[in-house]
């Protein structure tokens, strides 16, 4: 009656419990800590989505029960968007479900189509759940390499030849978190091409596909001829329209996983609140502007942080696209790990940033640092971990271990 349940012992610990608990203490002791670590757009959901809201909430018809793979008008919108943005037809009943935020999607995906057994294609660094939703599920998870390149394919290639069973399926997440990396279509066209020849499944996860800093917007796997019929895909209003609490996202793409998913939904939830999924109809159907101002803020954000941190000798590269930097420690604080080296940023610099070994252990040189303050708190970041970086606090090798347990 002691032991942990089965799928609990399957998860380790939370890996950015740690900082989190250190940035509690530190601002339980009235410090002032500038929060880079979670990827939580802080800009206000635009107005008319607001408005709309207010209004369907209104009407007490929208108290009820929802549809669990979303309202027929929420899922038309989102056909349209992309069949605009992509140039992809989708059938709306049968290629589209409307999921609790992309991350609740992939989840309840894992569930219904991983068993014991079976394994998963995963780039190692990537965002926790595409990991741990099929680990949950109970599913194996084999690393594969994260850059949308030959390394990737031949790795795909690899795992299907020496796998036994073969693997089931490959997750692809571009733009990426925490990266930042972005998929050309020719990489999907070879992918898919790929794919296609080892009946493999291809779930990506698009949720950064609006937040772009260059003149080519990133593509959809499903743009490839053929992919719908390997492939879902999904994305999430929580960056596109700063919707993070509203817990909005959709599924799209081959419509035998499409209906696993709604069947396994239909058995776990009603769907979003109405008025939500009336909102967010308005938002993909109504002015886009709000996207492009999105786009502008956080390139300007980009480039104070970029700017600054290489001003105070920390290189990194500026990333393409999405709302994070993935920085590479710098070399004399490399040996304390990302987690030491978190909870050090935290203590001099009064940082908190993400540690890069929560996203896998092929992680664990780098942080993600998010562009989710304004510039004026960016650059107090700045001015901490410049005074921090240029001071003599290294700390050295054998002190790794005294870090990590402080």
């Amino acid at each position: 009656m002691t032991e942990d349940f089965h799928r609990i012992r399957r998860l380790p610990p939370y890996v950015f419990a740690e900082v989190n608990a250190a940035k509690a203490k530190a601002r339980g002791a009235a410090e002032d800590i500038v929060d880079l670590g979670m990827g939580n757009p802080d800009s206000p959901t635009p107005p008319h989505i607001v408005a709309k809201l207010i209004e369907a909430v209104q009407d007490p018809r929208t108290h009820r029960y929802s549809q669990s793979k979303g309202i027929p008008g929420l899922r038309r919108a989102l056909a349209g968007y992309y069949a605009r943005r992509f140039g992809v037809k989708l059938d709306p009943e049968t290629e589209v479900v409307a999921t609790l935020g992309s991350k609740e999607g992939l989840a309840n995906l894992a569930q219904a189509i991983a068993s014991p057994g079976d394994t998963i294609l995963v780039p190692n660094p990537s965002y926790p759940i595409h990991q741990f939703g099929f680990i949950i599920a109970g599913a194996s998870v084999r690393s594969i390499p994260y850059t949308p390149d030959d390394s990737m394919l031949a790795a795909i290639d690899r795992a299907v030849r020496h796998s036994v069973p073969k693997p089931t399926a490959v997750i692809v997440n571009f733009p990426s978190n925490p990266t930042a990396l972005v998929a050309p279509i020719e990489f999907y066209r070879e992918l898919v091409a790929l794919c296609r020849k080892h009946d493999l499944f291809i779930l990506s996860d698009l949720a950064y596909a609006e937040l772009y800093f260059g003149d080519v917007p990133p593509p959809s796997v499903l743009e490839v001829p053929g992919a719908k019929d390997i492939t879902v895909e999904f994305t999430s209003m929580s960056k596109t329209y700063n919707m993070p609490g509203w817990r909005m996202g959709f599924a799209a793409g081959n419509p035998r996983l499409i209906a696993a998913l709604a069947r396994v939904k239909s058995y776990l939830d009603y769907g979003a609140f109405t008025p939500i999924q009336v909102a967010a109809t308005a938002a993909l159907n109504g002015p886009q502007d709000c996207i492009e101002e999105m786009r502008v803020l956080y390139k300007d954000r980009r480039e104070v942080l970029v700017k600054g941190l290489r001003a105070a000798g920390w290189d990194v590269p500026a990333p393409e696209a999405s709302m994070f930097l993935w920085a590479p420690i710098p070399e004399r604080f490399r040996h304390l790990g990302s987690v030491g080296f978190s909870k050090l940023l935290l203590e001099k610099a009064k940082v908190a940033v993400a540690p890069g070994l929560g996203f896998g252990e092929h992680g664990d040189e780098h942080v993600r640092i998010a562009l989710v303050e304004n510039n004026h708190r960016i650059r107090q970041a700045l001015r901490g971990i410049k005074a921090f970086l240029v001071g003599d606090n290294a700390a050295p090798a054998d002190e790794k271990q005294e870090a990590l347990n402080a």
